[in-house]
């Protein structure tokens, strides 16, 4: 059994898992870089060490990692989401000094990192994919060529790429030619390869992803789908459980594909196959996550099942609680990316220090957060410092209910994300559960927003509660 665990994370992410270490009686060892020095998730850990003066020498060092779980005495590990979570060879370092990789294997990981190899693999196990290229690109000249066939708009990918970089789509030959070094250059910067291969763009489509869940005694299962679409830039702002946007037949079909594809690839942990869905009812397959999800928040919701908590079970050899029978969605749920950024800005980060924060409550409210009254937001890594979570038993109340969610979190010091996400929830195309990964880009009318100012009440209960929660 895993008596502990090193958190190899930062942020609410980190958190979470600290939470979940605590309620499954395991002990839980954070790591922090300089900046993360007051950071929460430090505050809250059994034990926190401090790795490193920045990411690099912290947070993507493999060995430093892996070295300090044994040198702690944790007995597993825990990637998070970012960072090394899809990293082979944090996954193989575990497995070689007997730390328990929570995750599935380094091989599995490394082959559904690479994307035409889990292509290759999906193809194999009967499941659509997206019309591409079946091995990486050799120079410009191929791909204008290979353009040319499937035909504009075409999609260029990294081929380690995930988290929606390394992508650009490409309208034209000029545009072809404009982007292909420029995703060349990403690539290498961010996973720190040059390969990159191609995809015919299907073009607004809806962005559906599955929840799956595996052991080592061959079960597998799904806990429904999420909707993606509500993204910008390939970049998640809103997200969905179920999809109000899918039938009961395809919600079945989407489930047992995924499932399909976790068992074609030996799959063992959590995990998320992603689809796009064409205005034609098809499903493509797009890629597979191999770590938990940002948003795994909503189908824990509508299900009713810790996630993480099945993610421990499974590193401990035990299988699954569920079988796919006894799992049942109830209701909706929405997850809201709370970023530091200024949508009126072009989404500029906005970091500094957080002056007020007060989070929301009340029934289906739920709130994973890194932040709190007095916390610095450092400018070095992702601009995400909350998620707000709703869960409502129809589609119309979780609309109203997420609505005064927002309107009840208080961030200020920073700019942020919520008073742009209230106006895509007023928007009648939102309301109407009809919508796809162009939205954003549609609606730019959205972002003439007014910010709404606290009155003097409010402000004086703010001033309360600093004064209440100054311990902290």
């Amino acid at each position: 059994m895993i008596k502990k665990i090193l958190i190899a994370n930062r942020g609410e992410i980190a958190v979470r898992l600290v939470r979940a270490c605590s309620e499954a009686g395991i002990k839980s060892a954070a790591i922090y870089t300089e900046p993360d020095r007051y950071s929460l998730h430090v505050k809250k850990a059994d034990e926190a060490y401090n790795i490193g003066p920045d990411s690099i020498s912290g947070y993507l060092n493999v060995h430093r990692l892996v070295n300090l779980a044994v040198a702690t005495g944790c007995d597993a590990l825990h990637p998070g989401y970012g960072f090394l979570s899809e990293n082979p060879e944090l996954a193989a370092a575990c497995e070689k000094r007997g730390i328990k990789f929570i995750g599935p294997s380094a091989k599995v990981v490394r082959l559904m990192g690479n994307k035409t190899e889990a292509r290759r693999s999906m193809i194999a196990a009967g499941i659509p994919v997206i019309p591409g290229t079946d091995d990486n690109l050799e120079n410009l000249s191929q791909a204008l060529r290979v353009a040319k066939e499937f035909g504009y708009p075409v999609m260029l990918k990294a081929t380690s790429g995930g988290g929606g970089r390394g992508i650009r789509r490409c309208n034209s030959p000029d545009e072809l030619k404009n982007n292909y070094d420029r995703v060349l250059s990403e690539a290498t910067k961010a996973f720190g390869s040059a390969d990159i291969f191609m995809e015919k763009c299907i073009v607004n489509p809806k962005h559906i992803e599955v929840q799956i869940l595996a052991d080592a005694h061959g079960n597998a299962i799904h806990l429904f789908e999420r909707d993606c679409s509500i993204q910008r830039r390939h970049q998640k702002l809103i997200e969905l459980a179920p999809s109000p946007q899918l039938n009961e037949k395809q919600r079945q079909m989407i489930g047992e594909l995924a499932t399909r594809a976790a068992q074609a690839v030996g799959y063992i942990n959590a995990g998320t196959v992603e689809f796009l869905l064409d205005d034609q009812d098809k499903f493509y397959f797009m890629e597979m996550n191999t770590r938990l999800q940002v948003e795994h928040t909503i189908s824990e919701a509508i299900t009713g099942i810790d996630i993480v908590q099945q993610q421990f079970r499974v590193a401990e050899g035990l299988p699954l609680s569920y079988s796919q029978d006894q799992v049942e969605k109830r209701g909706y749920a929405m997850e809201l990316r709370i970023n530091a950024e200024d949508p009126k800005n072009d989404f500029l980060p906005s970091f500094g220090r957080i002056t007020r924060y007060l989070s929301p409550g009340g029934p289906g409210i739920r709130t994973d957060a890194c932040i709190y009254t007095g916390y610095y937001i450092p400018p070095y890594y992702d601009s995400m410092c909350a998620k707000l979570i709703v869960w409502a038993l129809t589609w119309d109340e979780l609309i109203r209910r997420a609505k005064r969610a927002l309107k009840d979190i208080v961030v200020y010091g920073v700019k942020t994300t919520i008073p742009y996400q209230l106006e895509i929830l007023n928007s009648e195309e939102f309301q109407n559960g009809v919508f796809n990964t162009s939205f954003v880009e549609n609606h730019p009318e959205l972002i003439n927003y007014s910010v709404r100012r606290p009155t003097r009440e409010l402000a004086a209960v703010l001033a309360a509660a600093i004064v209440a929660h100054s311990g902290l």
